[in-house]
């Protein structure tokens, strides 16, 4: 196992980022059920481990994307971790909003940037990738290139593993599903029964029903 995957995993299930509800399942935006949910956001209000976030964020860009020029955030769980990762990588910080605003300049991106700025995207959560990517598809539509995407956690799904190859970004991150559904076994968060209705919700997500 990665140690870093596994480090952040753990820290993940110290603070209860982490919520397996099989009989209460979440409703995710994308209209999928799920029995488990990771709220990583929940790591910005803890100062050691936003810490650690931005700090492994930051070395994650430095080593696979360093011709980056700026660095965008998604909206909205993703704007305070690109900002924490520009401040420290001293380079400028915009975010890109979901949809245009509605009043005043009708900004899709927020902030200064110039066409033609190789950019690096932080993201906080990976699900399918479709806001991820469409803000991807707004950087590239103002004229800058995208040298990549830096998340705290992804799902791992097929399908957003796909979009990602087809959109030609290359995706970095922090821990994984993998890591901490292993970690969460090896503490006894989770039992070999909940691996097992886990592993069945991931293999068909769009087609997963709670149990009875």
């Amino acid at each position: 196992m990665d140690n870093l995957k596994k480090d952040f995993a753990q820290r993940l299930l110290d603070i209860k980022a982490i919520k397996l509800q099989p009989n209460n399942p979440f409703t995710w935006a994308s209209g999928w059920k799920s029995p488990f949910y990771c709220d990583n956001r929940k790591t910005l209000s803890y100062p050691g481990l936003r810490n650690f976030v931005k700090l492994n964020l930051t070395h994650a860009v430095m080593a696979h994307f360093p011709e980056a020029e700026a660095v965008a955030g998604v909206a909205t769980g993703a704007i305070p971790q690109g900002a924490l990762v520009a401040d420290a990588l001293a380079l400028p910080f915009v975010y890109v909003r979901s949809k245009p605003k509605d009043h005043g300049m009708e900004n899709l991106i927020e902030g200064e940037l110039k066409p033609g700025t190789k950019v690096v995207v932080v993201e906080d959560l990976i699900s399918t990738g479709g806001s991820s990517l469409k803000a991807v598809e707004a950087i590239r539509r103002h004229g800058c290139e995208v040298v990549g995407m830096v998340a705290s956690y992804t799902y791992g799904f097929d399908v957003a593993k796909k979009a990602f190859e087809e959109a030609g970004v290359t995706l970095v991150t922090l821990t994984d599903y993998e890591h901490v559904v292993a970690i969460a076994l090896e503490t006894g968060y989770i039992t070999e029964a909940d691996v097992k209705l886990l592993g069945e919700w991931r293999s068909d997500p769009a087609h997963w029903q709670a149990p009875e």
